[in-house]
């Protein structure tokens, strides 16, 4: 009976499909099938893999249908360029997938990264966390929590010398407590793995996961409040058992009844100061951990684990670290004189970008893009991860080589649509700074104070490299460590 049921709605956008194919002059791209569309074009590959090698027999601006919706994906510096920039305001909307918490208006207006276009509401929420937490002046400030954050992760990891370590749940819980303390003014994990920070990193992740599974409601919006597969309430459970985290820091300090020490306000008394309801405080929060403490645990990995298979290029991060590093102690100050290092993180980057595909654009009305036409409400995607690989645009590039980024001045600030890891345009990730200052103190304390061994006699070239794709792009298996201190 059920299939019976979705007989209509699919017949609908078949006929609408066959209706609208010729209307405009859509980018080239692989013929769709009738109601499925190009679905098996994807098949079981990633999708960034897969759109990477569309765009090498159909160009560098494709579309595709999948299911009912029509999507673009720009692969090159040059399309990249007309989306992020010539084109920004028009495709600076938002596609809300249907498992998002944003998805519901009322919810969607207290996003900053998935509010469905860039309104006064965006504005007053970006410029709110722009100026109490990503301003160059805060950040400057901010460095004692991340030093101080660091320093305990140093800590305890020393207790762990010559045993096997995750090195994503212990940069996790150091992220996650960093994070804690600029908006709570507390840690909420400790390092021991027994109190929960495998739990929570789990959630976190679980939650990018269902943000990613092919959900039918995002092939077929017809479908989209019927939740067929679930993903809304699984994920909206997940979301919710996060929230718990600090869900009794807000109502205490709301009521006057915490026993924080704290010397400095801290984002949440902004936010209480600025009338923020639970919920609104809830979702917000929700978005800035989520995003800030994932992709900076899956970057500080992948470096790792790039400067374990290229041993040449990890004993040149630590003979500038020794030679920068004349107090055997490592503060933020110090990281602008760590050239090679910088030059390592942008070389991670590139290779393994923390969003592929960064966060779904919408436009919000027809435009053009390299002469193509996008239609209203065209879903647009940008493929930083082929734009990283692009053998046009990088010499060798599926070699880990930090030297390209020396004596350049290419960077990731959305300028250099060769390198857009963060993004571009409007929609620019707000907390970039803040990330890089993570990642690179996290990765030099992390060289600086221990040397790294694989495991089990794993040779360094034997290392598995291969990505779990989602809205944050992982290592498949996990980087297992053994660790030596040096003195």
């Amino acid at each position: 009976m059920f299939p019976i049921l979705l007989l209509a709605p699919l017949f609908f956008v078949f006929l609408r499909h066959r209706l609208s194919k010729s209307v405009h002059n859509l980018p080239p791209g692989p013929y769709p099938w009738p109601v499925i569309g190009n679905l098996p074009h994807i098949g079981t590959t990633a999708a960034h893999v897969a759109t990477a090698k569309l765009a090498q027999i159909h160009g560098p601006l494709i579309s595709m249908r999948l299911g009912s919706q029509l999507v673009i994906v720009a692969s090159s510096p040059a399309a990249a360029k007309e989306i992020l920039n010539t084109q920004d305001k028009i495709l600076s909307g938002r596609s809300v997938p249907h498992v998002s918490y944003a998805k519901p208006s009322e919810r969607n207006h207290v996003s900053i990264g998935w509010t469905y276009e860039c309104t006064e509401q965006w504005r007053f929420l970006r410029t709110l966390c722009r100026n109490h937490i990503f301003a160059s002046k805060v950040i400057n400030d901010q460095a004692r929590i991340r030093e101080a954050k660091v320093h305990e992760m140093l800590k305890f990891l020393r207790s762990k010398e010559g045993t096997v370590v995750n090195i994503a749940q212990v940069v996790f819980a150091c992220v996650f407590n960093t994070l804690g303390n600029l908006f709570f003014s507390k840690d909420f994990l400790s390092f021991d793995e027994s109190t929960g920070e495998k739990q929570m990193i789990g959630i976190v992740r679980r939650i990018m996961e269902l943000w990613s599974i092919p959900n039918i409601s995002d092939l077929y919006p017809i479908l989209g409040g019927l939740d067929l597969q679930g993903l809304h309430r699984k994920a909206d459970e997940c979301c919710e058992e996060l929230c718990k985290t600090w869900e009794s820091t807000i109502r205490k300090r709301r009521e006057g009844t915490s026993d924080d020490v704290r010397k400095d306000k801290d984002f949440l008394d902004v936010l209480l100061d600025n009338r923020f309801s639970d919920d609104q405080i809830n979702y917000l929060f929700l978005e800035l951990v989520a995003a800030g403490t994932d992709t900076s645990t899956s970057t500080v990995e992948w470096a790792m684990a790039e400067l374990l298979k290229n041993q040449e290029t990890m004993k040149k991060v630590r003979d500038e670290l020794d030679r920068e590093i004349q107090t055997g102690v490592l503060i933020e100050s110090q990281l602008s004189s760590l050239t090679y290092l910088d030059a390592c993180v942008k070389e991670t980057l590139r290779l393994h970008p923390p969003a592929p595909f960064l966060l779904p654009r919408r436009a919000t009305e027809a435009c053009k893009v390299m002469n193509y036409e996008i239609p209203k409400d065209t879903q647009v995607l940008v493929n930083v991860w082929a734009i990283g690989r692009d053998p046009n645009v990088w010499e060798d590039p599926l070699s880990f080589r930090a030297e390209r980024f020396l004596n350049s001045n290419l960077d990731f600030k959305g300028n250099c649509f060769e390198l857009l890891p963060f993004g571009g345009g409007r929609r620019l990730c707000a907390g970039l700074a803040m990330a890089n200052r993570q990642v690179q103190l996290a990765l030099a304390s992390l060289i600086y104070h221990f040397e790294w061994f694989l495991p089990d006699g794993l040779l360094p070239h034997q290392l598995d490299m291969n990505e779990k794709f989602g809205v944050t792009m992982k290592k498949e298996k996990p980087l297992m460590v053994v660790l030596r201190s040096r003195n």
